[in-house]
């Protein structure tokens, strides 16, 4: 009688579908987070320079600090929920729509540097969701 302690074919581990979700869900939560302590904690030389009030950049910051544990709490999770991953995808594509929104609308007095700030932000969101979205059909089509 052999003893092999080689695995067979069938007894490897699969591969980690949400790897690249999982990876992207991480880098943007510490983007995220850098972005976020920026707005709070420059919120006067940043204002100075964008136009942006310093109450609208202190609680954008905040909102960004929170978005970005709840992207590192999602990450962290063993297997990705589907449901949050698209909502993920779907609450940073409004996010890059909002920014472009607020740059052009008015409603914050931004002067040019503000705009194109806001809308690079836009932009950086944009590629994000459609990276954690590549991830998302990765994962799903994995699953099927």
């Amino acid at each position: 009688m052999t003893y092999t302690l080689a695995p067979s074919a069938a007894m490897a581990p699969a591969p980690d579908a949400s790897r690249f979700l999982r990876l992207v869900l991480r880098v943007d939560s510490v983007s995220t987070a850098v972005m976020g302590l920026v707005l709070v904690a420059a919120a006067v030389p940043l204002g100075s320079a964008t136009g942006m009030p310093v109450a609208f950049a202190v609680a954008f910051g905040i909102f960004q600090l929170g978005g970005a544990g709840c992207l590192a709490l999602i990450a962290g999770y063993p297997v990705i929920p589907t449901a949050l991953a698209r909502t993920v995808v779907a609450v940073n594509a409004l996010c890059a729509v909002g920014c472009v929104v607020t740059a052009f609308a008015g409603f914050v007095p931004l002067n040019e540097f503000g705009v194109v700030f806001l809308l690079i932000g836009a932009l950086i969101v944009a590629v994000y969701t459609a990276l954690q979205y590549t991830g998302l059909r990765r994962m799903t089509a994995a699953t099927a």
